[in-house]
């Protein structure tokens, strides 16, 4: 556990027993949402190069336009 967590939890500490539980509540749900992105994006790297590369071929072909953001 790095000191800036420990310091964290010391402080969480000194709270209120219904406050603690409402920021370990929070600090769950963050971290489930965190690994759920996390799962969601995992190997998508991969993917989006391929539609990078995609998209820069179009473009070296002149198959796409110019976007005008004062037409859409």
């Amino acid at each position: 556990m790095t000191n800036q967590l420990k310091k964290a939890f010391e402080e969480a500490s000194k709270l209120p027993e219904q406050e603690q539980d409402e920021l370990a509540r929070f600090v769950l749900v963050e971290l489930t949402s965190e690994r759920r992105w996390s799962e969601a994006f995992a190997g998508s790297g991969k993917r989006l190069q391929e539609l990078a590369d995609e998209a820069a071929t179009e473009h070296e072909q002149g198959s796409t336009i110019a976007l005008d953001p004062d037409t859409l």
